[in-house]
C-alpha cells in the first residue's frame, strides 16, 4: 500500500512538472487531471478547470470537435490532430495532441490528452502565407512592387567555381531548367542546394512566375499538410478559406527544402498531388488544378534516406527525375581561392574595408581542411575574420582565423592522425577504463566538431546508433560550441 501511494505521487509530481501539456478527463467529461504546462498553454488556472466539465471551460469546442470526448466515446487513439479552440476567456488557441482512451476491461473509464502548442507557429506561418499571397498578387497582376520587399533571385552566374564536380552539376541543373519535369537536389548541409534551385527558375520559361520556398523541416507535418494544399472553412475547428503554397506558386516553382523531413503519411498526399495534377485543401471537397514545377532538396543521398524509412520509394521516383548531387566543399578546394576572393569582395562592400586578398599560407590550410559545414561556414569564417581585420590591413592572414583554428583542434588533428592525437595525449597513468573512457569521449568530440554537432551524422561515422551517441554525449557533458 505504501509502495503504490509512492508510485502515485511520483506519477503526480513528473505529470505537473514536465514540459508537455496533460490534460485528463472522466466518462462524464469532467476534468480529473490537468498539469501545469496544459494550464500555461491553454492560459487558464488549474483551479479553474479542476472537476468541471470540459466544455464549460471550452465553449467553441462540442461533443464532436473536442478530441478529447471524441477519443472516449469512439475508444480509439487520436494521434497527432490539429486543434484550434477558444477558452472561456475568449483566448484562441493550436494545438496537435494525441488522445488516448482509457479502460478498465472493458468498461471505459475517460480519456487523456497529450498536447503540443503551435499556436505562435501557426500565427506566424499563416502571416507569411497572407502577406507573400499579397506581394504575388501585387507582382502577376501588373501592379507595382517596391525593391525592398522583392526577393532577389540568384542565376547560374551567382554559383562560384570551375571545378569539375562543380561544373557536372550546373550542366545538369540547366538541362533541369529546360524542362517541366521535378528535380531532385542533394548534399551536404551549406552547398548551395537553394541557390542552385533559384538559378533553375529564373533560367526557365517560368521565370516571370512565383518562385517559393518551404523548409519541411520547420513544421510538425499537420501544420505543413495546411501550409502546402491550403484550408477550407469547416475543415477542422478554426479552420478558415486560404491557398496553401500550390496554389500560391501555380505557374512557377515550389521549392521543397529538406522534403526527407516531411512525414511519410503528408509524402504519400505529396505524390498523389503530383501525379494527379490538383490538390485538395484541407477539409475541402473541390479539387483545384494546378501547374507547378516542384524542386526538392535533401542534405543525404536519396538512396540512403529511403533505406532507412524516411523518403518514400515512389515519391523518389516522382520527384528525382533529374536528380543533382552537389559536390562538398572538400571535393572543390581549386575553388577555395575563387570563393574566398567572392567572399571578401561582398564583405569589403559591407563593411566599407579594402582587403585584397587571403594570404597564400592561409589558403593551404584550408584547402587541408575537411570543411563539414562546406561553402557556407567558408563564408563564415571569411566574415568573421573580415570583421576582426583592422582597416589598414589588406591581407587575411592566419592570425585573423586564430579562434576557427583553435575550435576545431585543427593543429593537433593535423599533426598526426586523430586516433594517434589521442593515443599521444592520453594520461598513461590512468587505468584501462578511465583510459578508454577518455579515448572514446575525446573521439566522439573531435567527430562531433567535424559535423558542427550533428547527431545523426556523427552518429554514422562512429557507426553507432543516435540514441547511443546521445547516451554518451550527456555522459561526458559534451556541450556544443
Amino acid at each position: 500500500m505504501r509502495n503504490e501511494k509512492l508510485i502515485f505521487s511520483t506519477l503526480q509530481q513528473i505529470l505537473h512538472h514536465i514540459n508537455i501539456g496533460i490534460h485528463v478527463i472522466d466518462k462524464k467529461g469532467i476534468t480529473i487531471l490537468y498539469n501545469e504546462a496544459m494550464a500555461k498553454l491553454e492560459g487558464i488556472e488549474r483551479s479553474e478547470v479542476m472537476n468541471k466539465p470540459i466544455l464549460d471551460i471550452f465553449p467553441s469546442l462540442d461533443e464532436d470537435s473536442s478530441t478529447l470526448i471524441t477519443a472516449m466515446k469512439i475508444g480509439r487513439i487520436i494521434e497527432q490532430r490539429k486543434q484550434t479552440y477558444s477558452n472561456y476567456k475568449g483566448k484562441s488557441i493550436t494545438t496537435i495532441n494525441t488522445t488516448i482512451p482509457l479502460f478498465d476491461g472493458e468498461n471505459r473509464l475517460g480519456a487523456v490528452e497529450i498536447a503540443e502548442d503551435v499556436t505562435k507557429i501557426k500565427e506566424l506561418s499563416e502571416q507569411v502565407i497572407d502577406l507573400q499571397d499579397q506581394l504575388i498578387t501585387k507582382k502577376f497582376k501588373g501592379q507595382s512592387i517596391t525593391k525592398s520587399i522583392t526577393k532577389r533571385l540568384y542565376t547560374f552566374d551567382d554559383i562560384v567555381g570551375s571545378s569539375d564536380p562543380l561544373k557536372k552539376a550546373i550542366n545538369l541543373a540547366k538541362k533541369a531548367s529546360k524542362t517541366t519535369s521535378s528535380v531532385l537536389i542533394y548534399g551536404e548541409t551549406g552547398t548551395g542546394k537553394e541557390l542552385f534551385s533559384q538559378s533553375i527558375h529564373n533560367e526557365s520559361n517560368r521565370r516571370s512566375k512565383p518562385f517559393i520556398a518551404q523548409n519541411c523541416a520547420a513544421l510538425p507535418e499537420t501544420l505543413l499538410e495546411g501550409i502546402l494544399f491550403g484550408t477550407s472553412k469547416g475543415g477542422f475547428t478554426g479552420a478558415i478559406d486560404r491557398p496553401g503554397l500550390f496554389e500560391q506558386a501555380n505557374g512557377g516553382t515550389l521549392l521543397l527544402d529538406e522534403i526527407n523531413s516531411m512525414g511519410i503519411l503528408l509524402q504519400s498526399k505529396l505524390l498523389r498531388a503530383l501525379q494527379e495534377g490538383y490538390i485538395r485543401r484541407v477539409g475541402g471537397l473541390k479539387d483545384i488544378p494546378i501547374d507547378v514545377k516542384i524542386i526538392a532538396t535533401m542534405n543525404e543521398n536519396p538512396k540512403d534516406a529511403i533505406k532507412e524509412g524516411r523518403l518514400r520509394k515512389d515519391l523518389y521516383y516522382r520527384i528525382g527525375v533529374l536528380s543533382i548531387e552537389i559536390p562538398k566543399l572538400s571535393d572543390r578546394k581549386n575553388d577555395m581561392k575563387l570563393l574566398c576572393d567572392c567572399f571578401i569582395k561582398k564583405y569589403n562592400k559591407k563593411f566599407h574595408k579594402d582587403v585584397w586578398m587571403i594570404s597564400d599560407s592561409t589558403l593551404e590550410i584550408f584547402k587541408q581542411y575537411e570543411w563539414p559545414g562546406n561553402v557556407r561556414e567558408l563564408q563564415n569564417k571569411i566574415e568573421s575574420a573580415m570583421n576582426m581585420i583592422a582597416d589598414d590591413e589588406h591581407v587575411l592572414k592566419k592570425e585573423y582565423f586564430s579562434h576557427f583554428f583553435e575550435d576545431t583542434h585543427y593543429f593537433n588533428r593535423k599533426a598526426n592522425s586523430e586516433y594517434d592525437w589521442i593515443l599521444k595525449n592520453m594520461n598513461k597513468n590512468k587505468s584501462l577504463p578511465e583510459v578508454m573512457a577518455e579515448i572514446e569521449e575525446e573521439l566522439i568530440t573531435v567527430k562531433l566538431s567535424e559535423t558542427d554537432f550533428n547527431i545523426s551524422k556523427t552518429a554514422k561515422l562512429l557507426n553507432i546508433k543516435r540514441q547511443t551517441l546521445q547516451h554518451k554525449i550527456k555522459k561526458y557533458d559534451i556541450k556544443s560550441k
